[in-house]
């Protein structure tokens, strides 16, 4: 899942998106709320977490502009404790939920999940192809009474191929979604990180596989 965060305050910022990576989310971070607006338009993202207190542009601004342009990506509100005008101001212009400072790490991931299950499309907490489940709230991939607890790279990559199962996906594709925008990784990594999937497919005597086709890409696939 990939998220953007828009926070002015570095310490705060860098906090949240520690534990967000750290629970698997792909997460951008951008610091005002002209950023915010930009990267919303141009990236596709699973959700959005604003700051109301921005500079530049603040988040109920970012909010309603987002909602005039006609996304739809849910949007949660981070607010001060006590603005309740704000928070009353930001459901009626389309926010998903809002959240009080100072918040628990604990409520945040909460709310986050919440936020997510809520999208147009909903995708279950355990996913499944063939005889595979992956279950997006400890990382573990299943088949057969068998199951490997997936490293974060790892998981990611698996939940990008059962999500888009029998449909390729580029490399090029892979690498920004699953590694980021901003990532030094080369292509070679997509294809290191395909070869342990494959290996863990096979230890768990999956009946699904992950096909490649020459200068389109991967996808995952049911075998007879």
């Amino acid at each position: 899942m990939k998220l953007l965060y828009a926070e002015d305050e570095a310490a705060m910022s860098e906090a949240v998106v520690d534990i967000l990576t750290y629970h698997n989310y792909i997460v951008d971070a951008v610091y005002d709320g002209a950023a915010a607006f930009d990267y919303a338009q141009a990236g596709q993202y699973d959700g959005i977490i604003l700051d109301i207190m921005m500079p530049g542009m603040d988040g109920l601004t970012v909010l309603k502009k987002l909602r005039e342009a006609g996304c739809r990506t849910p949007i949660l509100l981070l607010t001060a404790k006590s603005e309740t005008e704000d928070q009353i101001r930001g459901l009626d212009l389309g926010a998903d939920d809002y959240l009080p400072k100072p918040f628990s790490m604990r409520l945040l991931l909460a709310r986050v999940r919440a936020m997510l299950r809520r999208r147009e499309e909903f995708t279950p907490d355990i996913l499944t192809c063939g005889n595979v489940s992956l279950n997006r709230q400890n990382s573990e991939l299943s088949a057969g009474g068998l199951s490997f607890a997936l490293p974060k790279q790892e998981y990611r990559l698996m939940e990008l191929l059962m999500l888009n199962h029998g449909i390729f996906l580029s490399t090029e594709d892979l690498l920004v979604k699953v590694w980021g925008y901003d990532t030094d990784a080369e292509l070679g990594t997509v294809w290191v990180y395909i070869s342990y999937l494959r290996k863990r497919l096979a230890a768990l005597h999956a009946n699904v596989t992950i096909t490649a086709r020459r200068n389109v890409g991967y996808t995952l696939e049911v075998t007879e």
